[in-house]
């Protein structure tokens, strides 16, 4: 199926829509900090290390995809009955096949975000402090899937760099938001210079997650609860899974949309 230039515009207009429905900010997320200040002074020290370790792994994720990477050969899992070999495969189908690919993706990843929260959630604050690095890796993993089944390659540290943003997206303010839009948007410019300004944005990805730890604090102060935890564990991790994967879909789409726009003002 050929799509037309109008049909195109017409999804790059509803993910613009989108990106403007993201300017709210509830108040009481700038409270973030404080159910981790507690966290921070109660929580044992040996599992405050391996919080740190974790979170460390995020630079070896943006040099290499470390234990998180996604191998591509899992788009047959994505585009069964399809004969998709690789991401060349994947680049000329429609957007809506693209979407549906993702879609299905992202009702598994929260069912195990749904599962993974609640199992953390039993055990109070203890727990919560293995389930933050658990949580990041699931939603690395889908940024890193909802790529491959747009015919991005995670093995490229650019589209790694593009999925830490989306990250960093999720978790800012309203300033924030707008500054790393603008940011996303010259991943793919043709100037040198520009994509060196993105990258160079990233030289304090350890305050990226530290800022994404503190934006959920506020989300996981219920779960410090043993047992009542279960539930909120559940209900949060499935809802943060939920924000990442439609950030990543909306602004990866986008992205695929505008390359296929410019495609044909060229042609």
């Amino acid at each position: 199926m050929i799509e037309r230039q109008e049909d195109l515009l017409d999804e790059l207009k509803k993910c613009e829509q989108w990106e403007k429905s993201q300017s709210g900010l509830w108040f009481w997320e700038k409270l973030g900090r404080l159910p981790f200040k507690l966290l921070d002074k109660f929580t044992p020290v040996f599992l405050q290390k391996k919080i740190g370790i974790i979170l460390d792994e995020l630079g070896q994720f943006i040099q290499s995809g470390g234990r998180y990477l996604s191998p591509v050969s899992s788009l047959k899992s994505y585009y069964p009955k399809m004969g998709i070999e690789g991401l060349a495969d994947v680049a000329p189908l429609p957007i809506i096949q693209m979407d549906e690919a993702v879609t299905k993706l992202t009702t598994n990843r929260k069912r195990l975000a749904t599962f993974q929260g609640a199992t953390t959630g039993i055990g109070g604050i203890l727990t919560i402090s293995i389930d933050i690095p658990l949580l990041l890796g699931m939603q690395l993993k889908t940024l890193q899937d909802i790529a491959i089944c747009y015919g991005y390659n995670p093995n490229d540290k650019k589209e790694r760099i593009y999925i830490v943003k989306i990250l960093q997206f999720v978790s800012s303010d309203i300033v924030g938001k707008k500054a790393i839009l603008q940011q996303l948007s010259l991943i793919d410019s043709p100037d040198e210079e520009a994509k060196r300004e993105v990258i160079s944005e990233l030289q304090g990805w350890r305050e990226v997650i530290f800022t994404y730890r503190d934006q959920i604090g506020w989300k996981k102060l219920f779960q410090m609860i043993p047992v009542a935890g279960l539930l909120f564990g559940a209900f949060i991790n499935r809802s943060a899974v939920n924000d990442m994967a439609e950030a990543g879909m909306m602004l990866y789409r986008k992205r695929r949309i505008k390359e296929r726009l410019s495609m044909m003002a060229e042609s």
